[in-house]
C-alpha cells in the first residue's frame, strides 16, 4: 500500500487528477442509487402521515425530502463536471493557468468539495487544484467572490436555507398525487400562510397589570385614623419663681378613643386578634401598625415629662417649706 502511495505521489498532475475524478464519479453513482431508495421510502412515509391526518409531521418531513433532492441534483451536476474535466485533462496539464472554458467546472468542484463529505475524492481534487493554481484561486471559488465562476445551480442546491413555502406545498401535493390520496391541502396552506412572530424580538406585547382603584387610593392617601390623630405638643416646664405651682399644670393625656387598653391586648390571644382583624391589604395593616406605634411613643413621652414635673415640684417643696 505504501508503494502505491509513493507511486501516486510521483505521478504527474494529470494522472493524479484523472484518478481522483474517476473515483469521484464512481462514488457519486453509488450514492445516487442509495439516495433514490431513501427518498422513495421517505415519500411513502409522508404519504402515510397525510393519510392519517398527521399533517404537522408531514410538513416537517417534507423539508428533509426537498433537501435530499437538492443534494442529489447537485451530485448529478458535479458528476457531469468531473466527466468533463476527465476529457480535458491534457489541457489542464499543459496550461499553467485555468482555461476559461474549464473555469466553471473547476470552481464548482472547489466550492462543493467541503460540502459533499460523502465524496472525499473531491477534496483530493481540490488539493491538486490548490497546488497548481494557488491559494488565491481556491479562496475565490470557496468564498464565492465576484467572477469566481461557480455554477449557480450548484450554489442553490447545496445551500442550507429552508426551502420556500410554495416548494414545500408542491412537494406535498406531488406525494399525495403519486400515492392516490384524496388530500385536502387547505389546512396546510393556512398554516404556511401564518406569519409566526419571533418571541425573542419582543413583538408580542404583554399589557401591564393596572393597579386597582382601592390600592391606588390606599397608597395615595393615608388612613383616616392617622389623619384624625391629635397632635400633642411637648409640655412646657414651669420655673421655680412662677406664681402657679407646676403641680397644678399637668400635660394633656392622649385621647382615650385612640388608646388601646393594655388589658384588652393582654386578654386577646394571637388567634383571636387575627380573627378580629378586618380584612385589608398589606399597606393598610402596615400604616395602622405605624399609627399605633406613634401613639405609644407619644404616650411614653408624655409619661416621662409628667414624671419630670412631679420630681421638680417635690424639690421645690423641700426648698421652700410652708
Amino acid at each position: 500500500m505504501s508503494g502505491l502511495n509513493s507511486l501516486f505521489n510521483r505521478a504527474t498532475f494529470g494522472t493524479r487528477c484523472k484518478t481522483c475524478l474517476n473515483l469521484a464519479v464512481s462514488r457519486i453513482k453509488l450514492l445516487h442509487n442509495k439516495r433514490e431508495l431513501q427518498l422513495k421510502n421517505m415519500r411513502r412515509e409522508i404519504a402515510q402521515y397525510l393519510q392519517t391526518g398527521q399533517e404537522a409531521i408531514a410538513r416537517i418531513k417534507v423539508e428533509h425530502v426537498i433537501r435530499e433532492q437538492n443534494i442529489s441534483a447537485a451530485y448529478e451536476i458535479l458528476e457531469l463536471f468531473c466527466e468533463f474535466l476527465i476529457a480535458r485533462i491534457p489541457i489542464l496539464e499543459v496550461q499553467r493557468d485555468c482555461p476559461s472554458e474549464l473555469l466553471e467546472a473547476v470552481a464548482s468542484i472547489i466550492f462543493a468539495s467541503p460540502r459533499c463529505s460523502d465524496v472525499p475524492e473531491l477534496l483530493q481534487v481540490r488539493n491538486l487544484f490548490l497546488t497548481k493554481y494557488g491559494k488565491e484561486f481556491v479562496a475565490a471559488a470557496a468564498e464565492l467572490r465576484p467572477d469566481s465562476g461557480v455554477n449557480r445551480a450548484v450554489i442553490e442546491k447545496l445551500s442550507v436555507g429552508a426551502p420556500p413555502v410554495d416548494r414545500r406545498l408542491e412537494c406535498l401535493r406531488g406525494i399525495a398525487r403519486d400515492h392516490n390520496l384524496n388530500w385536502n391541502s387547505s389546512s396546510t396552506e393556512r398554516e404556511f400562510a401564518k406569519k409566526h412572530e419571533d418571541l425573542l424580538d419582543g413583538s408580542i406585547h404583554i399589557p401591564a397589570k393596572e393597579p386597582s382603584a382601592r390600592s391606588s387610593t390606599d397608597i395615595s392617601s393615608p388612613p383616616k385614623q392617622q389623619q384624625e390623630r391629635p397632635h400633642h405638643p411637648h409640655p412646657v416646664l414651669a420655673t421655680p419663681m412662677s406664681d402657679n405651682p407646676p403641680s397644678r399644670r399637668e400635660p394633656p393625656l392622649p385621647s382615650p378613643k385612640n388608646t388601646v387598653p393594655r388589658s384588652t391586648l393582654r386578654a386577646a390571644g394571637p388567634g383571636e386578634a387575627e380573627a378580629n382583624r378586618p380584612p385589608s391589604d398589606a399597606m393598610e395593616r402596615a400604616q395602622a401598625a405605624l399609627a399605633i406605634a406613634e401613639r405609644a411613643l407619644v404616650a411614653a413621652h408624655t409619661a416621662a415629662e409628667l414624671g419630670k414635673v412631679k420630681l421638680f415640684t417635690r424639690e421645690a417643696v423641700h426648698k421652700h417649706p410652708g
